[in-house]
C-alpha cells in the first residue's frame, strides 16, 4: 500500500517538462513533416507526437496577441513567451517545441511550448 502511494504521488507530483533545454528528437521542415501525414498519419503520429521537435521554416503569419506564428501555411507554432518583434512574416525560421498532433480535416498541425532557435 505504500509503495502504491508513493508511486501515485510521485506521478502526480512529477517536475512539467522543460522543452527549451530538451534537445530536439527530429529536425524537420514544415512541408517535410506535412507529406509525412499526408501518406501515412498513423505512423507519423507514431513517429512525432508529443515529441520535442526542431522544425525549419517560411513564417507565413504572425499573431502576437496569441503568441503564435504559421510556419508554411501548415504548422501552428503556439510559443511559451511573449511572440519576439524579430519574427516577421516572410522570414525564416527554426522553432523548437513540443508537436500537439495533426488535424487532417483542416489539414493542419500544432506545436505548443516553444521557443526560437539560434541559427
Amino acid at each position: 500500500l505504500l509503495l502504491m502511494s508513493w508511486a501515485f504521488y510521485s506521478d502526480l507530483y512529477k517536475d512539467h517538462r522543460d522543452i527549451a533545454s530538451e534537445k530536439g528528437a527530429f529536425r524537420v521542415t514544415a512541408n517535410a513533416i506535412y507529406e509525412e501525414f499526408s501518406k501515412d498519419e498513423t505512423a507519423a503520429n507514431r513517429k512525432y507526437l508529443d515529441k520535442t521537435i526542431e522544425v525549419f521554416g517560411k513564417v507565413t503569419a504572425t499573431d502576437t496577441e496569441e503568441n503564435t506564428i504559421i510556419i508554411d501555411e501548415k504548422m501552428f507554432v503556439y510559443f511559451k513567451d511573449k511572440l519576439s518583434e524579430e519574427i516577421k512574416v516572410k522570414s525564416n525560421v527554426k522553432v523548437k517545441g513540443r508537436f500537439m498532433g495533426y488535424d487532417n480535416l483542416l489539414g493542419e498541425m500544432k506545436m505548443d511550448q516553444s521557443v526560437l532557435e539560434k541559427e
